[in-house]
């Protein structure tokens, strides 16, 4: 016999998929109605127009749930405001960015104020630097280097929602373990059910951008689904929940595929700033012709390495370090050889 809280969490879980799907399907209409689609130019990988700016749905009714959670006493204060006021915000905003494409400094300004408002909101920023799971205070210059990891994560969901399905793959995958790591600790935790909200979530969007994609997140989603991440990353580590090196693994694959592409730009490429279509993802989806080949590799990648190693490093802490190596290691060299170094861009 399930308890209530049970038959309560599977109730909320239930209605994130159906009010997405519904939510994305009534989107769409709308968005090739009034022209919000992403056109065909020489940095995407589809051949034709399609709707973009659907993450608003997914961003709306995940904020939606958290409130609810939030009327059910069961998570804090700070931490629904944080999620729904400032989640709204980078919806929103991204929304607009991809109805207008808003100018990039603009785009930093708004990060950096979001990202800002999670570091003061939550108070705790200067743990985002610790290697443990105790608290370390490293003052102001913790919170401003708090603040440029937590802008350059909003950045690197949106460098890897570029093929169909990467983001929202991602998203999955990261939510789900961390759930299970959370649920495993702690039992029927209100975290955990955030996180298992956010998963189920991003599938309702999954069916609709699997390759071949009939919808994009856009701005709209990856600027919310990266501003969120920031908030869980401070919030577990400062609760001595989830330390930094498990959720090093779990970003194993998006985090390293990002900056390693980064950091070689910056040594091949001039503009190395500029827009770019150079991640050893799009690289190889170009060359095998398929967006599906890369991205079921991907995801093989997530649940057959990233995933036991994630688990491990939360059992065993004394072996962190070096689980965080393993996972990260084929990521460097995957990204070094079929990275910028391998685009003609």
């Amino acid at each position: 016999m399930l308890d209530d809280n049970t038959v309560f969490n599977l109730f909320l879980l239930g209605c994130s998929f159906v009010f997405t799907v519904a939510g994305i399907t009534i989107y769409r209409r709308l968005a090739i109605k009034f022209d919000i689609v992403a056109k065909k130019n020489h940095r995407t990988l589809h051949s034709d127009e399609v709707p973009k700016g659907s993450g608003i749905v997914l961003s709306i009714v995940y904020i939606i749930l958290v409130y609810i959670v939030w009327l059910q006493d069961l998570i804090s204060n700070d931490l629904m405001v944080v999620i729904c006021a400032g989640g709204l915000c980078a919806t929103l905003f991204g929304f607009i960015d991809d109805v207008i494409n808003v100018s990039a400094i603009i785009k930093l300004l708004v990060q950096v104020f979001l990202t800002t408002f999670i570091v003061l909101w939550l108070g705790q920023a200067p743990i985002l630097l610790s290697a443990t799971q105790s608290p370390v205070d490293t003052g102001f210059i913790g919170i401003i280097l708090a603040i440029g990891i937590l802008v350059w994560l909003i950045n690197l969901y949106n460098f890897m929602d570029g093929v169909d399905g990467m983001a929202a793959s991602g998203t999955i995958f990261i939510s789900t373990v961390i759930a299970m790591i959370l649920f495993f600790i702690e039992g029927n935790s209100p975290i955990a059910l955030l996180f298992a909200l956010f998963a189920v979530t991003c599938l309702g969007f999954l069916l609709f951008n699997w390759p071949p994609a009939s919808i994009f997140m856009g701005d709209a989603g990856s600027v919310f689904i990266g501003y969120v991440f920031g908030v869980f990353i401070i919030y577990t580590m400062m609760h001595g929940d989830i330390s930094i090196w498990t959720w090093l693994i779990v970003f194993g694959y998006f985090g390293i595929d990002t900056t390693v592409t980064l950091l070689s730009r910056i040594v091949l490429v001039k503009k190395w700033y500029g827009a770019h279509r150079s991640h050893a993802y799009q690289n190889l989806a170009r060359v095998w012709g398929s967006h599906r080949k890369i991205l079921c590799s991907v995801i093989a990648y997530h649940l057959l390495w990233l995933f036991p190693l994630a688990v491990l490093s939360a059992i065993y802490n004394q072996y962190q370090e070096i689980l965080c190596l393993f996972a990260i290691s084929p990521v460097i060299l995957w990204t070094l050889k079929y990275g910028p170094i391998f685009s003609s861009d």
